[in-house]
């Protein structure tokens, strides 16, 4: 992954819902915007390297990306247990989607985004957390989830916005894209579901064992071209 075109990359700090403060980080392109704004959501390993390559590779593009960091406050077993318990007992309503929120509204009142273009992608756990933002934060134009777990109730997703999903078939989550699929059809929200046949979770992380260069590949070229349709070239641009 290269970056070839000039990106601000500052670390910022989001105020979440608790009062206390959440890390960021902000990659931003070069020229004056306004931008459409992205919110990327982390695997299991963090707000790391990767993440941070991922939002460049965003800015590249034309997209203001805000990594958030969950685990920026208390120790990192004690964020975990709270994004699992969110995940598990309180899906839609949880401490963590009003996090996720407050980097929303954080990405909006930036001068250089535009406050009516607002997406958000997620991997792992962070694409769990990722759909389960679609379906509650009105401002969201649209959703990637990278093999991520479906909300409770499924039904929820009547209320999401577009969404791009890619999901490994060698992987627990390939049922809950075959799960998400047929509701969205149902409810007609947009939407772009694709499993890959042989790849391992978390196939698009080039650092890791499982990483899948043509999974990754494809799954990133869809993701774009999604984000391009329903986020970066809307009337909100042109009008």
């Amino acid at each position: 992954m290269v970056v070839t075109k000039p990106v601000t990359t500052p670390t910022v700090a989001i105020q979440r819902a608790s009062g206390q403060p959440m890390e960021a980080y902000l990659a931003m392109p070069d020229g004056e915007g306004p931008f459409p704004g992205v919110v990327v959501i982390h695997e299991i390993f963090g707000l790391n390297e990767n993440i941070r390559q991922i939002a460049r590779r965003f800015a590249e593009e034309g997209y203001a990306a805000l990594p958030v960091d969950l685990f920026s406050t208390g120790s990192r077993v004690a964020c975990l247990l709270r994004i699992f318990h969110g995940m598990l007992l309180r899906p839609l309503a949880n401490g963590v989607v009003a996090d996720l929120r407050a980097a929303v509204d954080f990405l909006k009142r930036l001068p250089e985004v535009d406050p009516e273009r607002i997406g958000v992608i997620g991997f792992c756990m962070g694409g769990s957390y990722a759909l389960q933002l679609a379906c509650v934060e009105e401002d969201l134009r649209v959703a990637s989830v990278f093999y991520g777990m479906n909300p409770r109730p499924l039904e929820a997703v009547a209320r999401a916005c577009p969404i791009v999903g890619s999901y490994p078939e060698e992987d627990f989550t390939a049922s809950a894209a075959r799960q998400l699929e047929p509701l969205l059809e149902e409810y007609r929200v947009p939407h772009d579901i694709k499993i890959y046949p042989g790849a391992r979770h978390s196939f698009f992380n080039d650092t890791g064992a499982a990483y899948h260069s043509g999974a990754a590949a494809d799954a990133w070229r869809r993701t774009l071209a999604f984000f391009n349709t329903h986020l970066k070239h809307t009337q909100a641009e042109t009008g």
